[in-house]
């Protein structure tokens, strides 16, 4: 699922394509992929772009009048830039937007089915959409930890509840719990005032590490390759391979879909965490809100 520095570098890359353009064109090629009736996409054609923000894991396009385009990519929705006269992109495409420089395709690999776009009018309608979570790169340390004290939970599924915090998935969690060498099924009120500090810094950290390197890959081109698990990540979608601090070999815990990486070494003083024996945990904390899919 694109997280924030991904959807970040989507911003970056779709504002100066968009902003001021008018939509000349829409077309709704999956009908499931709208998950409102009013007001009608119809409504859109012909309003110029006024801007493009991030609610959460989502993407926002302004239209005027407080009239908004809401996109959210889940785990295999993309985002994908044509210029006039180029192909469309393959596989399957769910909506398309065309304006004068170039048309926004938005595509799902997969069968899931999951990827959605919302229109609504009002920003109480868009904030509606908001799950609540703080921005983890604005929160200063006392806020941090408010949040994350809030409610008592594993630290991946604390740091992966969109209600908690925004726009951090399952593949910067693992990175984030990594850096600040904290066990994901440590519970968070359990943590020390140190550890605490640890993971707000390793949140900032290597949330804007990543998206300076995303930065720096895509240059100014529009994203194509938007992937969970990217070459230089320390143990996401690394299992069995060495860690790169310590060289132990990266283990996993899974729970139905989903799955987490992490060091044994480095967050958890050797001891390999056993899925059949967290079975019960991860049913009670991790599956009940799905953080696979929310944001």
């Amino acid at each position: 699922m694109p997280e924030l520095p991904d959807i970040t570098i989507y911003l970056e890359q779709l504002a100066p394509r968009v902003s001021g353009q008018p939509l000349e064109h829409s077309r709704i090629e999956r009908p499931f992929v709208l998950r409102t009736v009013t007001p009608a996409i119809t409504e859109y054609q012909g309003r110029r772009v006024t801007g493009v923000r991030r609610i959460g894991k989502r993407i926002v396009l302004g239209f005027g009048d407080e009239l908004f385009l809401v996109i959210h990519l889940m785990i295999a929705g993309r985002l994908r830039w044509r210029a006039p006269g180029q192909k469309r992109p393959p596989g399957t495409v769910l909506a398309s937007f065309s304006f004068p420089a170039g048309t926004l395709f938005l595509t799902e690999a997969g069968t899931t089915r999951r990827a959605s776009l919302h229109a609504v009018q009002g920003e109480a309608a868009l904030r509606a959409l908001d799950r609540g979570g703080i921005e983890p790169l604005d929160a200063t340390a006392d806020a941090f930890r408010a949040q994350l004290t809030l409610e008592n939970h594993t630290l991946k599924r604390a740091l992966t509840d969109p209600r908690l915090f925004s726009g951090i998935g399952n593949a910067y969690s693992d990175e984030i719990l990594h850096r600040a060498r904290l066990s994901p099924l440590a519970l968070t009120s359990r943590l020390s005032a140190d550890e605490i500090a640890r993971l707000h810094e390793a949140t900032r950290a290597t949330l804007l590490e990543w998206t300076d390197r995303l930065r720096a890959e895509t240059g100014d081109r529009f994203p194509e390759q938007v992937t969970a698990f990217r070459d230089g990540m320390a143990v996401h979608g690394r299992y069995g391979q060495p860690c790169p601090v310590c060289g132990a070999p990266v283990q996993r815990i899974r729970y139905a879909t989903n799955e987490t990486n992490y060091c044994a070494r480095c967050q958890t003083n050797g001891r390999r965490l056993a899925d059949r024996a967290l079975s019960r945990l991860l049913k009670e904390d991790w599956a009940r809100d799905g953080w696979e899919e929310g944001g």
